[in-house]
């Protein structure tokens, strides 16, 4: 499974991340607001965002995700994890700014990444903050299911309570 591919559709387009999209990257990350719900409430701050962008880079499934319209950068998020016992794989470390909550990019987005993996695996998951009600929620909307709960340390950061929710290929 190519974990970089570049997907486009009619809202977004997802390229792979480049060391050299820190700059245009943290200027949507900057917002305090991106991150109130986080786990990790400080990645505004430059220092703690390039621990981010760094795991992000060592990911090698991280894209930068721009609107397709205006072609400005609105975020970024990733692929990680593939299991291939399991036949799965995760995607998240999923922000956008604020400029982009509650319309069709998210879900276009995420639409573009599951539709991609189902091509290789059965099963998408999601980890999700404990108190991130929002991405909660719009996970849910896209039909993932809350399958359990786990400690997890994002790249570099502490552990925090995280939620598992679950997509399943139907065939």
């Amino acid at each position: 499974m190519l974990l970089q591919p570049t997907l486009q559709n009619d809202f977004v387009i997802l390229a792979p991340l480049k060391e050299s999209d820190f700059e245009v990257l943290y200027k949507v990350a900057s917002d305090p607001l991106v991150w109130e719900q986080h786990p990790n409430k400080n990645r505004y701050q430059q220092e703690v965002f390039q621990t981010y962008f760094e795991g992000a880079i060592q990911s090698k499934g991280a894209f930068l995700v721009r609107d397709i319209q205006t072609k400005d950068v609105i975020g970024c998020t990733r692929f990680y994890d593939y299991n291939e016992r399991d036949n799965s794989i995760l995607i998240g470390y999923t922000f956008l700014g604020r400029s982009h909550w509650g319309g069709k990019h998210n879900p276009s987005m995420k639409k573009l990444m599951i539709e991609y993996a189902f091509t290789f695996v059965d099963k998408v998951l999601f980890h999700i903050g404990a108190n991130n009600i929002r991405s909660q929620t719009a996970i849910q909307r896209i039909g993932a299911k809350k399958i359990g709960e786990e400690s997890i340390a994002y790249h570099g950061e502490t552990n925090n309570l995280n939620f598992i929710y679950c997509i399943e290929k139907t065939s």
